[in-house]
């Protein structure tokens, strides 16, 4: 054989090669889909069993009609343990805020209540829960009614079970607003910077009765977005948007890992809530993760 025709062939290999080697194939919508539902399953049973500190603050913002155009109201900053419990007459979990700490001062002298309220096996455990819901509720500033303002709020969506009532869309790659485009330290924080390759997936509300509802009992649809790793169905943050009785609502809020505890936990909530001439604006972290004792 020629070295002429020996080269061709081995030029011909090198391209043959080249360009018949697959790239790496994308997972559908319905696969990641699939891998957050499971991964949101595992994620609230290993959260369960862990209590976290909340710290909380709100501030009221009023829009008046006098020059200054703003009248900024003296904020208010909570402490609380907040901890994910599935009562015994309840088909999903619940999130339990309970604050124990009010601008510096306390509000209550038992310390670790929720450790001995999921120790108490009797009738009444549901009823408890029910009152410590019921009573930090109470503690949020402002006009606007309100509790999703709880970090796993919108996580349930992504429940296999829920995912039907939903419109999911593979959007293309966005950066969260936390509450306020106008909020620039918000949107630049650090905590909610990944580098991860995520998936930007929007999600709206399309079935009801809706899963949230207004303080009379109407229906209220959700929409927002996911940011979600593709390879497993993590969630590194989750929006959510309600728009309805006057009132806009977002929640935004970013996981990380807690090498203490071995997987994501929510580390920061960012939100807004706005009906003219009001808007309200909370910002909580949470630590000292701990297992119940």
């Amino acid at each position: 054989m020629s070295k002429r025709r020996l080269a061709s062939l081995i030029g011909l290999a090198i391209t043959v090669l080249a360009g018949g080697r697959p790239s790496a194939q994308q997972p559908s919508l319905d696969e990641v889909l699939k891998r957050s539902a499971g991964y949101v399953a595992g994620f609230r049973k290993q959260l369960s069993g862990i209590v976290a500190e909340e710290v909380y603050e709100q501030t009221v913002v009023e829009i008046s009609r006098i020059p200054q155009g703003y009248v900024r109201n003296p904020h208010r900053k909570l402490k609380s343990d907040l901890l994910l419990v599935k009562p015994g007459s309840s088909a999903r979990y619940v999130e339990l805020r309970d604050v124990f700490e009010m601008d510096s001062v306390p509000v209550h002298k038992e310390q670790g209540r929720l450790e001995a309220l999921l120790r108490d096996g009797s009738q009444s455990a549901d009823a408890k829960i029910a009152e410590i819901v019921e009573t930090s509720a109470k503690y949020n500033i402002g006009s606007i009614t309100r509790n999703v303002n709880t970090p796993l709020m919108s996580l349930q969506f992504l429940d296999a079970a829920n995912q039907p009532r939903f419109r999911f869309r593979h959007v293309p790659k966005a950066a969260p607003v936390f509450g306020d485009t106008a909020d620039k330290a918000a949107n630049e924080s650090g905590v909610f910077r990944v580098s991860t390759e995520m998936w930007t997936i929007a999600y709206e509300e399309r079935e009801r009765p809706t899963i949230i509802r207004r303080p009379g009992g109407r229906d209220q649809p959700a929409k927002g977005r996911f940011w979600i790793n593709p390879a497993d169905g993590s969630v590194l943050i989750s929006e959510l948007v309600v728009d309805g009785g006057g009132v806009l609502a977002t929640i935004t809020v970013s996981y990380q890992s807690e090498p203490l505890m071995g997987f994501l936990v929510p580390v920061e909530m960012r939100e807004i809530y706005i009906r003219n001439p009001e808007r309200i604006t909370g910002h909580a972290r949470y630590g000292k993760f701990r297992p119940l004792q």
